[in-house]
């Protein structure tokens, strides 16, 4: 009896750690952090909970959702590639129908849940996000052009949007400022990564920067990127968004950022790569908290 408890238990445990992986929570967190953020900074200070904790709770699920249907569309590809192929469905751990489901109804509850208790602007930029990841990325971009990144970035930076909603129940130009800083941080970032796996993209036949212009290429478009997310990022100061210590934040880590840009042309080495991989991942993270500081602190 204790050994069939135990067994169940242990299935139980593992089933729930597929799903999990499935939804990518690193991805979440980041995500969830930027919406949070954007609803401070749109709030003047913390959100009242009633409101903050669905709209965090929506935008996790839609995350997760849209993530776990990108695994199920991309299942084929993933299964060739070494990076992703033990990731719950080229490994076998899930069924794809299941994965499936699992996604489409983890955003249908994102929109329930920002529609009923946050608002139906939010909730539906939530289910825009995610048809912008699943339809125009996953199926239509990404295996078919060079530019897939630079388009389907935009997926990765409606949170931001749907955060501003949350609280403003509307969008302005304070909102797409921050928008955009998503959207340009993508490229450098993920042309970084793709440098990595250069090989994996090439066997599944993805036309990542690195496939379809070669590496060279790549590191002086990550550098050019890097530039203008540098300029991006000062924008919410002369718009009075953000104050000084954003300011110097966003100086600080776009110099860096540069830094690590002009040192991955000059060693072209997977070490240089993983460096400007792992930095632009902590420059997103740094920069939001620098914003929600200067908003809480000024």
């Amino acid at each position: 009896m204790e050994s069939t408890i135990r067994s169940y238990q242990l299935t139980v445990t593992s089933t729930l750690k597929n799903y999990l992986e499935l939804a990518k929570l690193r991805i979440v967190l980041l995500l969830l952090f930027t919406t949070l953020t954007t609803m401070v900074i749109a709030a003047d200070g913390i959100p009242d909970l009633g409101l903050l904790i669905p709209a965090l709770v929506g935008g996790a699920l839609a995350a997760a959702g849209s993530s776990a249907i990108n695994q199920y569309l991309d299942r084929d590809m993933d299964a060739k590639m070494a990076r992703t192929a033990r990731r719950p469905l080229p490994s076998g751990r899930i069924e794809p129908i299941n994965a499936l489901l699992f996604g489409l109804a983890l955003v249908a509850w994102a929109v329930l849940v920002l529609g009923l208790w946050v608002n139906w602007l939010a909730a539906g930029l939530s289910l825009f996000g995610s048809l912008y990841y699943v339809i125009l990325y996953t199926l239509i971009l990404k295996r078919n052009t060079v530019v897939n990144i630079l388009i389907g970035g935009g997926a990765g930076a409606v949170p931001v949007l749907v955060g501003w909603a949350a609280v403003t129940g509307s969008l302005s130009l304070e909102a797409f400022i921050l928008f955009a800083i998503v959207f340009y941080w993508t490229p450098p970032h993920s042309w970084a990564l793709a440098i990595l796996v250069n090989k994996d993209y090439a066997l599944a036949d993805v036309p990542m920067m690195p496939v379809a212009r070669g590496e060279e290429v790549t590191r002086l478009q990550i550098l050019l990127y890097s530039i203008q997310l540098f300029i991006i990022t000062l924008l919410p100061v002369p718009f009075q968004v953000l104050g000084v210590i954003y300011l110097l934040a966003a100086v600080a880590l776009g110099l860096g950022l540069i830094r690590a840009s002009v040192r991955l042309i000059r060693q072209a080495t997977g070490a240089a790569a993983r460096s400007m991989y792992k930095f632009s991942t902590a420059y997103l993270a740094f920069l939001f908290l620098a914003m929600m500081i200067d908003r809480l602190v000024l």
